[in-house]
């Protein structure tokens, strides 16, 4: 067994490699908090390390941050809204294959408070480069006269501030501090450290990190004119300050009326023109043709943009609507008065003739059923009066006859009696 293990190690030596050795953890690692969420982790080299060996540290934030360097400290901006640990080993090169040390960790606790409490629904929003507006929803357990205070810090501070306009609007509350883009390359880099707590010290408070090159919502560009060219639509606007070109998406809304939506057209980045600049090349104006508008038909043309990932993280968030252009040929009000007239005295008309012609249209297919009583009548109305004649006649007749006999029975009983 002894000879395998010498050949290796020869075999080592001829290669030039000297074989690895586990080396000794760290020692002193501490952690500490600085601005709002920037977590730094210190530490100190192993006691006893080889000599030979060029001492690398690999530290672990969670379950996928891994990082080789040769500092002996970490910082890294962390929500503080849960328990965060690094755990920090050494060796003696930068292949994370190799072997390290005993890991040594670190952790930092959440912060004091019931979670309940704490602010929900966190969100920040930075406006056309110039200004941010964080909004949240209050805590489960937290009363609703709750004065909340918000504090923010980013690169650019040299210290922790305060927002001092808290606003609420339904559930909502927020705030609003100024954020000017600074003329450095780097800037969108960085992010937006801010804290929600309550005034009192009542609630736990609620951490969040907002990257600068993400969350970006522009102004609405501006329409500076219209025109019919060449059977289609000329647009010429304005991009809003604090922005390229390059670096938004435009779509384009081409209605024919208020109800009627003719078009929504995406403009890319090579099929508009940049006419020119103004005062710097962040207020430039521009221009797109729209083929297929009519100019004998009324439109209302209204655009709106939104960063794009060429200089943005993201692109989700569109500007408002512009405010809308007319053009085109405007339709006759009279038109419209004339056919609001028309139209129920023609209704109105087609209703009468319709109800006449099924009124005759009922009688030829249902005609009336005559009345049998009626019809009898008409026979046998003069036959009727003769029976009653001839009713009367008879009875007329029995009675003289009765009385002639009454006289004829009398003369005969005189006669006998003589």
């Amino acid at each position: 067994m002894e000879l395998p293990a010498r050949l290796c190690g020869l075999w080592a030596l001829l290669l030039g490699v000297a074989p690895t050795e586990t080396q000794p953890p760290v020692t002193n690692l501490s952690v500490s908090v600085e601005n709002l969420c920037t977590v730094i982790w210190t530490w100190n080299p192993p006691e006893g390390a080889s000599p030979n060996c060029t001492l690398r540290y690999f530290s672990q934030f969670g379950d996928k941050q891994k990082k080789i360097a040769p500092e002996t400290r970490r910082s890294e901006e962390v929500p503080l809204n849960e328990k965060i640990c690094l755990q920090v080993g050494s060796q003696c090169s930068t292949n994370e294959s190799e072997k390290h040390s005993v890991l040594v960790e670190k952790c930092i606790s959440p912060p004091e408070g019931d979670p309940d409490s704490a602010v929900t629904d966190l969100q920040c929003i930075w406006h056309n480069l110039s200004y941010m507006t964080c909004t949240w929803l209050p805590g489960n357990t937290t009363s609703p006269d709750t004065n909340y205070a918000l504090y923010y810090w980013h690169s650019s501070l040299g210290k922790i501030l305060q927002c001092e306009n808290i606003s609420r609007e339904g559930d909502y509350s927020g705030c609003s501090f100024d954020l000017t883009k600074v003329k450095d390359s780097s800037f969108e880099h960085h992010s937006v450290q801010v804290m929600v707590k309550d005034s009192a010290g009542k609630i736990r408070p609620s951490f969040n990190i907002v990257p600068l090159a993400s969350h970006v919502k522009p102004d609405p560009p501006h329409i500076k004119n219209l025109s019919f060219k060449n059977d289609g639509l000329y647009v010429q606007w304005k991009n809003p300050q604090n922005f390229k070109s390059r670096c938004l998406s435009y779509e384009i809304e081409v209605n024919k009326s208020q109800t009627e939506t003719h078009g929504l057209f995406c403009v890319e980045e090579d099929k508009f023109e940049i006419l020119e600049f103004e005062k710097n090349i962040e207020d430039t104006v521009c221009s797109m043709f729209i083929p297929g508008i009519r100019p004998d038909t009324f439109y209302t043309v209204r655009m709106r943009v939104k960063t794009n990932r060429l200089c943005f993280e993201d692109d989700k968030l569109w500007s408002d609507w512009s405010q809308a252009l007319n053009i085109g040929e405007k339709p006759n009000p009279m038109f419209y008065v004339t056919m609001l007239l028309l139209i129920p005295v023609i209704v109105a008309g087609a209703i009468i003739v319709l109800l006449l012609y099924l009124k005759r249209l009922k009688i030829i297919i249902f005609p009336p059923i005559p009345d049998p009583g009626k019809i009898f009548k008409g026979m046998f109305g003069d036959q009727n009066d003769d029976t009653l004649h001839w009713k009367k006649y008879d009875i007329y007749e029995k009675q003289c006859k009765e009385e002639t006999d009454s006289v004829v029975l009398i003369e005969n009983l005189k006669k006998a009696c003589q």
